[in-house]
């Protein structure tokens, strides 16, 4: 079956040819071949363009990089502890800080008992500690909204421990207890 679908198609373009105007078929000839020879000139040309491009380029690099040799210097313990110190909070503000917490914690739509409060000084790593505890009641989401805009609020706040308790199960206000941590240093300033 394919034998005589080739032999009909070989027929037919038999036929073709022989009716065909040689000038056009001459013509036709012509442009193929110069098609076929531009398509295969025009990417080497732009081939060996950049290949110049490069050239100049490779050139020019040596004379760049002896001209000016940048030498970086590894940054010393002293600066990583400087920037450590500068995320810390200010130890005479702390009490601004829970009233954040208490602000959020009312925006976010939550119930805010008192909570407990503790300072501690880390003598190993001479920072100051403020954990608070803080028992809330509100929605599931509420309380992850407080928990997680005090975190952004306060940038040297660490969430320690939160833990959930529900009544029932077809309660929709859960009761919530989040253990928070405010990282603190001794900062010289007004009235110190």
């Amino acid at each position: 079956m394919k034998r005589n679908a080739f032999a009909a198609v070989w027929l037919r373009l038999r036929i073709a040819l022989a009716a065909a105007n040689p000038v056009a078929l001459g013509a036709l000839v012509l442009c193929i071949g110069a098609a076929a020879a531009l398509a295969w000139l025009l990417p080497a040309r732009e081939l060996v363009e950049e290949s110049r491009v490069l050239a100049r380029r490779q050139a020019a690099l040596p004379a760049a990089q002896a001209a000016a040799p940048v030498q970086v210097e590894p940054a010393t313990d002293e600066y990583h502890l400087a920037l450590f110190n500068a995320a810390l909070g200010d130890r005479r503000h702390a009490e601004r800080q829970v009233k954040t917490l208490f602000a959020l914690a009312a925006k976010s739509g939550l119930v805010l008992r008192q909570g407990e409060y503790k300072a501690a000084f880390e003598r190993n790593a001479r920072l100051h500690t403020y954990q608070v505890t803080l028992p809330v009641k509100g929605s599931y989401n509420a309380i992850w909204q407080f928990a997680l805009g005090a975190l952004r609020a306060i940038p040297f706040a660490a969430l320690d421990e939160i833990s959930f308790k529900r009544d029932a199960i077809g309660e929709t206000e859960v009761e919530a207890r989040l253990r928070i941590t405010l990282y603190l240093l001794d900062r010289p300033g007004e009235g110190s």
